[in-house]
């Protein structure tokens, strides 16, 4: 029978099994930031023991880094005391650290893939759920907590059940306005906040070949709200071309050699899996969540569900709590929402492509009167490459805040938060109860959706806006 490429990985790292279905795996590379990790590091000294690897450690502050002026002190001393306990640990053992100042500073799950650290063929972790993000490149890439952290840190391993595979083929070719985060939230809302459970998902289809890299790791980002363990895609030339010349990728000596094994990875025809799902993308309208789990989402055309709707208890008691929550009442029309503060950024879509996407409503436009809108772009490297196309300029004359990189407003671990009853149209991944500060109100939706609804100050539908070109913005046929 033939292998998945996840298969392909996972025998390729495959070290030893015990009789109770754990499986030890080799780890190529440890990402790791400035929350989960310093449990990890503190047992590790108090043990004795060192980081095995150091070398194939690298460690970025992201999580609560703050985002706006960096010639001023960090307000927040939690958020200065574990940057400050990073640094300290990183040096102590011999780890390479993209700190608050560094030039390549930027969320773990945007600076991997930039730098060449995220590589096809590879096994890589990261103290936070949103690693699957690394799978867009062809890796194996797993969210780990802080034990498991802590013994990766020692043994360059990891202990973990072999996870069940799931297909979801993508199909068809998308409406202007609606991209890969409406059709990632279209097969959570499908298969629940469950469905994916114990599986590691990989992405197919002719939807998922058509997509730019930067495409993939959105949907690869958030299908882990859908109960994935992780999610992988075939790697093609697209990949092998967004990689070549990166700083750690393989130098022009071990390109062609690299070149050779990234090209076995390849899902064979005969390949089996225990779960299977299909849609078709083409009349796939904008999505927008109301509720407090991804899963809680309509088109932009459609309206909030009434609880009538609802026929198990468990599903009726979890939507009576989200709309006390939300503050919203069944039947409303998405649209008829009306927002205070809007996100764009975010692990999920803070890539220079989500940028131009949103730039690309935005221009020549303003921000409506009320409404408080930041883009945040997910690395230092994104943010000049997005100056040097003028696309700050663009927000900014818009009345968009023009931030540094971090994970900002979609954790509220920093200074970016909601107020309490604040409503949100964001471009992160979860919607989750305080999630982005407490008792903010959060509403997911893509980067087209986000900037329309920061025009308008209600939840907008993108394709009723006219899309600035390449000439308008000055992108030379980016």
């Amino acid at each position: 029978m033939g292998q998945t490429v996840f298969s392909k990985i996972w025998a390729s790292h495959l070290l030893a099994q015990r009789s109770d279905g754990q499986s030890l795996i080799y780890i190529d590379r440890h990402l790791t930031h400035e929350v989960t990790s310093p449990l990890a590091f503190e047992s590790l000294r108090t043990s004795g023991r060192k980081v095995r690897r150091p070398d194939l450690t690298f460690a970025v502050m992201d999580h609560n880094v703050p985002t706006g002026d960096r010639s001023l002190p960090i307000a927040d001393p939690m958020s200065q005391k574990q940057m400050a306990t990073l640094s300290a640990n990183t040096s102590r053992y011999g780890i390479t650290l993209f700190d608050y100042n560094n030039p390549d500073q930027g969320i773990s799950h945007v600076v991997g893939p930039e730098l060449g650290l995220t590589l096809p063929g590879i096994t890589l972790v990261c103290g936070d759920s949103h690693t699957s993000t690394h799978g867009a490149l062809g890796a194996l890439a797993l969210g780990i907590g802080t034990s498991e952290g802590e013994h990766v840190f020692a043994t360059q391993t990891l202990w973990i059940k072999k996870p069940k595979e799931m297909e979801v083929r993508l199909e068809g070719e998308f409406q202007r306005g609606v991209g890969p985060k409406d059709a990632v939230m279209w097969v959570i809302r499908k298969t629940g906040i469950g469905g994916g459970i114990g599986h590691v998902v990989e992405f197919r289809g002719s939807t998922v070949k058509g997509m730019s890299v930067e495409q993939r790791m959105t949907i690869a980002n958030m299908i882990i709200e859908g109960g994935a363990r992780t999610a992988i895609i075939e790697p093609d030339e697209q990949v092998f071309d967004y990689l070549r010349g990166s700083r750690y990728a393989p130098s022009e000596n071990d390109w062609d050699e690299a070149l050779r094994y990234w090209k076995t990875l390849t899902t064979d025809n005969d390949a089996k899996y225990d779960a299977s799902h299909a849609f078709q993308v083409g009349d796939l309208e904008p999505q927008v969540s109301w509720g407090t789990n991804p899963a809680n989402t309509v088109g932009v055309t459609e309206s909030v569900p009434t609880l009538a709707e609802f026929k198990e208890k468990a599903d009726l008691l979890a939507a009576e709590r989200a709309f006390k929550y939300m503050g919203l009442k069944g039947g409303e029309k998405i649209t008829d929402i009306r927002v205070e503060r809007v996100f764009i950024g975010s692990c999920t879509n803070a890539r220079l492509s989500d940028l131009i996407d949103a730039a690309r409503i935005v221009y020549g436009k303003r921000v409506a009167q009320g409404v408080r809108a930041m883009v945040v772009p997910g690395s230092q490297r994104v943010k000049r490459a997005a100056e040097q196309l003028h696309l700050d300029q663009v927000f900014t004359d818009a009345g968009f805040e023009w931030r540094n990189s971090g994970c900002s407003l979609c954790i509220g671990m920093n200074e970016d938060k909601l107020g309490q009853g604040e409503r949100c149209a964001s471009t992160s991944n979860r919607n989750f109860e305080n999630r982005q500060g407490p008792g903010g109100r959060t509403h997911l939706m893509s980067p087209y959706a986000a900037a329309a609804t920061a025009l308008t100050g209600t939840i907008a539908d993108p394709r009723h806006f006219e899309l600035a070109s390449d000439v308008e913005l000055g992108l030379g046929g980016f």
